[in-house]
């Protein structure tokens, strides 16, 4: 007897949850996401909206004799920025004729398996590749951290002031800006960009993770080969390279090679900070894959995965854009 769409589907589901957790330790930003609490999920809505404080609320007057009267000119200190939801899906599809040509329930499984790893891999890519480089041609409503013409295009990252992020004109609100620098890779160069976004972070909270082109990161280990090296146990477990800096990890992306900041430099690493960098998903669309249904005049039967994304930042000045000389 044929598998029906329901064990199919609920079968799928205990692998998807599988295939969630690889899908964020497969990729360097979601993974780094994910661990250090840059996801968020939120429930229904149209669009995200993210209160901003931009300005001083009111003056400070000086007591000399006690008789001075106090400056009472206030402003409205609060903004909001706003997001809108980034919405995609992909279909599993398992045609009739696969079905016949792989009999039993254990091989109808195992070819919905495989068409799932790939389909989830396809979405890994394309949402990084989107999220770091801006690239991609699909998830064109998506944000990406690299602006390009100041803002103009969208993007959080750039090498000046200039357009809007979230709908706050950065030219505005001056501190509403990443920190920049534009050098060869250089460690007291990389610790200037560090300590800018440290300086400008509420709390002095520090970057924790830093994305780097290969270049970049074959420099910089060059560079620690006869000072200090890091490597964190969990990678190192793994197998994989792993470097640190000033205790933010530091890991290759592939979408930064060949990438260009707004200013026509190559770009080298991205400092990031999660605590004010996040993912949000929405609760029933994380990934979520529905229930598998005959498709009507074609023998074949499809489930989607459903995504309901969007990335948004909530302190510029926590974040920096390190680019080539």
């Amino acid at each position: 007897m044929a598998i029906s769409n329901d064990i199919l589907s609920s079968t799928l589901r205990i692998l998807l949850d599988e295939e969630v957790d690889n899908l964020f330790k497969a990729t360097p930003l979601l993974e780094e996401m994910r661990k250090s609490g840059g996801v968020e999920t939120y429930d229904g809505g149209q669009k995200l909206n993210v209160p901003l404080i931009l300005a001083e609320h009111s003056s400070i007057t000086q007591l000399t004799n006690g008789y001075e009267p106090v400056d009472l000119a206030v402003k409205d200190a609060l903004r909001q920025a706003e997001y809108n939801w980034c919405d995609f899906v992909a279909p599993v599809v398992i045609t009739r004729k696969e079905e016949l040509s792989n009999k039993g329930e254990k091989a109808v499984v195992s070819i919905a398996e495989a068409r799932m790893k790939s389909v989830m891999g396809m979405l890994q890519r394309e949402v990084e590749k989107q999220l770091v480089a801006g690239s991609s041609t699909v998830l064109s409503e998506l944000e990406t951290l690299l602006a390009n013409g100041s803002r103009a295009n969208g993007g959080f990252l750039a090498h000046t002031s200039g357009g809007s992020v979230g709908g706050i004109d950065t030219n505005t609100f001056a501190t509403y800006n990443n920190q920049y620098i534009s050098n060869a890779v250089s460690i007291p160069k990389m610790t200037e960009l560090y300590i800018q976004c440290q300086a400008n972070t509420p709390g002095g909270s520090s970057p924790n993770v830093i994305l780097a082109s290969q270049d970049a990161y074959q420099t910089y280990k060059s560079e620690l080969f006869a000072k200090e090296r890091f490597m964190s146990e969990d990678s190192l477990d793994g197998g994989r390279l792993n470097l640190a800096f000033h205790g933010a990890r530091m890991y290759y992306d592939p979408f930064l090679d060949s990438l260009t900041d707004s200013n026509s430099k190559a770009v080298l690493f991205y400092f990031l900070n999660t605590k004010h960098l996040k993912l949000a998903f929405d609760s029933a669309a994380q990934f979520e894959m529905d229930d598998f249904e005959s498709i009507s005049g074609y023998a074949s039967r499809s489930a989607n995965i459903f995504t309901r994304l969007q990335m948004y930042v909530d302190h510029l000045g926590a974040h920096g854009l390190y680019s080539a000389a």
